[in-house]
C-alpha cells in the first residue's frame, strides 16, 4: 500500500510502498477513503508525542470502508462503512467499565502508538468497542472532519461544558477545534464570542455562527473584551488553542462558577502555565480537561449534526492526495489555510 513514512522526527516525510496491515482477531481492516490533517499530526512528526516509535505513518482522523475482518468481530462486516474515535479503548480497565473510554489506561491511537490512516489502509483493534457505523447521508469527508477536531469539541461543549441554551461560550482559538466548538454551541442555542488574531478567520467564525469576533492582535486584554460583551463573563470558555496566553485568558474571562475547559495541547515549555488561582478560588471556577470522545457518544454527535442543521463541509478546506498531505503537514505550525486539510486521493 502507499502511505507517507516519516524516519526522523521533524524531516519532510515521503511517499512509501508499506505492507498492509492484517486484522488482528478482535479487530479490521479499513480501505481508508478520506483522513484529516490534525495540529496534533503535526506535534507527534515533531518528536513531541514519546510513544511513537520510528518509522511511522501518522494520520488518526480517518473514515472508510471495511476491508477485512478478524476472526472475534462480530458486530461489523466486509464493506461497512465506518469511522473511529481518535482513542482506542481495551474495554477492560476501570475508565472503560465506567464508560469513559476516551481516558482508557490501556488505550491505543492510531497515528501515534501504531501507524495510522495517512495511507491506503488502516488496521484497527477492538472493533465492536471501537468502531462506529457511518450513517449513508453523512459522508466519508464529512466523517473525517468529525473524527478528532469535532469529537473532541462535542464532548468539551456537551459533556463537560454542559452547555446550554442562552448560555455564552467563550471559544480561544478558532483552528478545527474551535470552529467545530462554534457549530455545537449554535446548535444547542447558545451564544458565543470567538478569539484568534487571523481575519479570515475570525469571518469564517462569524459566518459559523459566532454573535462577537474579537482579534486578538488589537485587543490588549481579551479577557476584560469578552466580559464586557457578555455582561459578566461566559458560563463555558475553551481553550482549543493551547497556549499559556489562550488558557489563562480562557480562565479570566469566565463569570463566577464559569467552566474553563482545556482542549489545547499545552507541551514543552508551555505544559505548566501560571492559572490565576486566586480567580478560580474566589469565583468557584471549574477547571476541566477534554480529550476525546467514547464511540458510544456518537450517536448523540451524529443526532446533533442531523438534527441541529450542522453543516459539517463547512468545516473542510483543501482537498488533497498522500503527497500533497505529507507536505502540508510538515507547514502546520504556520497556520495557513482556512478549514481542515483532507487527503482524499490515496495513488
Amino acid at each position: 500500500m502507499k502511505a507517507v513514512l516519516f524516519e526522523r522526527f521533524g524531516e519532510l516525510p515521503r511517499i512509501a510502498d508499506l505492507p498492509a496491515p492484517s486484522p488482528a482477531p478482535d479487530g479490521v481492516v479499513i480501505e481508508v477513503k478520506a483522513t484529516g490533517l490534525c495540529r496534533s499530526d503535526w506535534h507527534g512528526w515533531m518528536g513531541h508525542d514519546s510513544g511513537i516509535e520510528l518509522p511511522h505513518v501518522p494520520g488518526h482522523e480517518f473514515a472508510g470502508v471495511v476491508e477485512a475482518v478478524g476472526r472475534d468481530v462480530r458486530n461489523f462486516k466486509v464493506g461497512d462503512r465506518v469511522t473511529a474515535p481518535f482513542i482506542g479503548a481495551c474495554g477492560g480497565c476501570s475508565e472503560c467499565h465506567s464508560g469513559n473510554q476516551q481516558v482508557c489506561e490501556n488505550q491505543f491511537q492510531p497515528g501515534f502508538t501504531q501507524w495510522g490512516s495517512f495511507a491506503q489502509y488502516v488496521g484497527f483493534g477492538k472493533a465492536d468497542l471501537n468502531l462506529v457505523p457511518l450513517p449513508e447521508d453523512i459522508s466519508f469527508e464529512e466523517a473525517a472532519s468529525l473524527g478528532c477536531r469535532f469529537a473532541t469539541s462535542f464532548r468539551a461543549v456537551v459533556d463537560q461544558g454542559e452547555l446550554r441554551a442562552g448560555q455564552w461560550l467563550a471559544v480561544h482559538g478558532c483552528g478545527g477545534v474551535g470552529l467545530s466548538a462554534i457549530m455545537i454551541a449554535k446548535a444547542i442555542g447558545a451564544r458565543i464570542v470567538a478569539v484568534d488574531i487571523d481575519e479570515a478567520t475570525l469571518k469564517l467564525a462569524h459566518g459559523l455562527g459566532a454573535h462577537y469576533t474579537i482579534d486578538a492582535r488589537s485587543e490588549p486584554d481579551t479577557a476584560a473584551a469578552i466580559k464586557d460583551l457578555t455582561g459578566g463573563g461566559a458560563a463555558v470558555s475553551i481553550d482549543a488553542l493551547g497556549h499559556p496566553a489562550t488558557c489563562v485568558n480562557s480562565v479570566r474571562c469566565l463569570r463566577r462558577r464559569g467552566k474553563h475547559i482545556q482542549v489545547g495541547l499545552l507541551l514543552g515549555d508551555d505544559a505548566a502555565p501560571k492559572i490565576p488561582m486566586d480567580i478560580v478560588v474566589a469565583h468557584e471556577l471549574e477547571l476541566l480537561g477534554s480529550h476525546g470522545m467514547q464511540a458510544h457518544r456518537y450517536d448523540a454527535m451524529l443526532s446533533l449534526v442531523q438534527d441541529g442543521g450542522i453543516e459539517l463541509n463547512q468545516l473542510i478546506g483543501n482537498r488533497v492526495d498522500l503527497a500533497e498531505g505529507a507536505k502540508a503537514l510538515s507547514e502546520m505550525d504556520r497556520f495557513e489555510g482556512v478549514g481542515a486539510t483532507l487527503i482524499t486521493r490515496f495513488e
